[in-house]
């Protein structure tokens, strides 16, 4: 098997381009982040903001993006390779 090393600064570009693509398509569908935060049974904008800007080492998990591709209706590659 072949073990493949990622550095900090690929990881935070994925998660970054994650953050930038939900927030896009939020606000395409004029969604605001109470609302996202709300409609996937999150309790805090707060984290729904710093992942949209990949801060503070907050990001989207797996199933936070499947919720979010459910309520925008978009699939979850639209929000990860957009």
């Amino acid at each position: 098997m072949k073990i493949v090393h990622f550095s900090d600064e690929e990881l935070n570009t994925f998660y970054k381009k994650i953050g930038e693509n939900v927030k896009r398509i939020r606000k395409e569908k004029n969604f605001t982040q109470m609302a996202l935060a709300l409609s996937i049974e999150h309790n805090s904008v707060g984290h729904i903001a710093k992942a949209e800007l990949s801060k503070y080492g907050k990001h989207f998990n797996l199933e936070q993006l499947y919720k979010i591709a459910k309520v925008l209706d978009v699939t979850v590659s639209e929000l990860v390779d957009s």
